[in-house]
């Protein structure tokens, strides 16, 4: 159930992913498990999900996941390849200090509004890409 929806976007993800509001781990999480070569950050500001995620990633030998308490505004970088949401409502506005120019929202769901500077590329079942401009 966390894994079926987020095995399209293993091949499209770069070296250095940020997941925003990480929650139960999908499709951050669960990405990080089945790309060890990426460098992955989960930002999840709620106390008991994020004491959740960082259990969660140490048991399942991945303990260089970076498991930050925080929101995505309050993130200090540095910007990612790769951005991964499920189920947020924020701006692309928003995200673009997260994501590194020429870099790609994945989008599990609906995602945000399209914006300039920012466009959407050939959908995947599921799942938004949207790539910032360089």
């Amino acid at each position: 159930m966390l894994v079926a929806p987020v095995l399209p976007a293993s091949g499209l993800v770069g070296r250095r992913l940020v997941d925003v509001g990480s929650g139960s781990g999908s499709p951050g999480l669960v990405l990080a498990l089945l790309r060890p070569d990426v460098r992955v950050t989960l930002l999840e500001p709620r106390a008991r999900r994020w004491a959740f995620l960082r259990e969660a990633a140490r048991a399942a030998g991945r303990p260089d996941v970076e498991v930050l308490r925080l929101r995505h505004d309050q993130y200090p970088g540095p910007p990612a390849d790769t951005l991964t949401m499920r189920a947020l409502a924020l701006p692309l506005d928003a995200l673009a200090p997260l994501v590194a120019e020429g870099g790609v929202v994945l989008a599990f769901g609906a995602g945000p509004t399209v914006v300039p500077g920012w466009e959407e590329e050939a959908p995947v079942p599921g799942l938004r890409r949207l790539r910032r401009a360089r």
